[in-house]
């Protein structure tokens, strides 16, 4: 999930009396009245206020947000190639299999290994379909692009324009979180420089979307980047700097340095503290990504808690006598 880091829901609810209305319209016959409030309803969800965002009741959306979804879906069925609600699609659907599922198989994992299994494939095939609506999206304006992004990534992402830098993020935050949450996927995982192509071409076009959040999706991608130059860390640690300089009231930046690098560097003492920052955010204080926060900041709380297991204990100290 995205940021203002790594999740920021965009998941939007619209009036129970438009919906109440959209649904009987999808219901009669008449094609022009049953486009016209389709289109309506997929502005309001794609462009309107979010209330989930706001939220301070993770529980509570993780209940609600399937409806949006699906919502979404059934409106696309009558206009695919309404740019707003695949957008909304692509970010909602990365973000709940993030946020609900991925996590949830993250925490299983130590407790019930095939319960952790099934719920990853599910949050792949909840990535993948993510994946599938950012393409449709950039399908829209650019006919041919999936075909021309597989044949040549680097040539074909060159047609993108600053209009859609908020689709190659999607697309590539749930391309890449589909490869990273099982590595078992081999042709999955031969889709990278797409991947890649696709963030480049983002950072490229417009490094401050959504406060940072391309930098922070970059402080993992660079620990993993084949072929990069310099050293991966110092990549990361670019990006991390950048993202806060973007997105100071996000907690995402030091949740994903603490994962993708410290853990990896086995740094526990820098792991540590940059949980502790996570925490110090004030979820209340910005109530527009206040969800995000608190989901990150539950996130951190978990990984301090496991803090044991991510850490080799600390050699002893030989002493030497004379």
């Amino acid at each position: 999930m995205q940021g203002r880091g790594v999740i920021s829901p965009r998941l939007h609810r619209p009036g129970s009396s438009g919906v109440l209305c959209a649904l009987l319209v999808l219901g009669t016959g008449c094609s022009t009245v049953k486009r016209t409030a389709v289109n309506q309803l997929g502005d309001a969800l794609a462009s309107g206020g979010s209330v989930y965002a706001s939220d301070d009741d993770p529980e509570l959306i993780r209940a609600a947000a399937p409806f949006s979804l699906k919502l979404m879906e059934s409106l696309l069925a009558e206009s695919p190639q309404h740019r707003g609600l695949l957008l909304a699609a692509a970010s909602g659907f990365t973000q709940y299999g993030y946020a609900f599922v991925q996590q949830d198989a993250d925490q299983w994992e130590s407790t019930d290994l095939d319960a952790a299994d099934r719920a990853r494939d599910r949050a792949r095939r909840l990535f993948l379909r993510a994946r599938d609506y950012g393409l449709r999206g950039l399908e829209v304006s650019q006919a041919g692009f999936t075909l021309a992004l597989r044949d040549a990534p680097t040539a074909a992402v060159r047609a993108c324009r600053v209009e859609d830098v908020p689709f190659l993020y999607w697309t590539a935050a749930a391309w890449a979180a589909a490869i990273a949450v099982k590595k078992d996927r081999p042709d999955l995982i031969a889709q990278l420089p797409q991947v890649e192509a696709l963030l480049d071409r983002a950072l490229e076009l417009d490094e401050t979307f959504a406060q940072g959040a391309l930098h922070t999706l970059m402080i993992s991608y660079e620990m993993a980047r084949q072929g990069g130059a310099g050293n991966p860390e110092d990549r990361a640690l670019q990006h991390f700097k950048r993202a806060v300089e973007l997105g100071p009231n996000t907690a995402a930046p030091y949740v994903t340095l603490a994962e993708s690098v410290c853990v990896q560097k086995q740094d526990r003492a820098r792991f540590e503290e940059l949980l502790r920052q996570a925490l110090a955010v004030d979820a209340d204080a910005y109530p527009e990504t206040r969800l995000v926060t608190l989901i990150l900041q539950r996130r951190a709380r978990w990984l301090l808690e496991r803090v044991d297991e991510l850490f080799l204990p600390p050699e002893p100290s030989s002493k030497t006598t004379s």
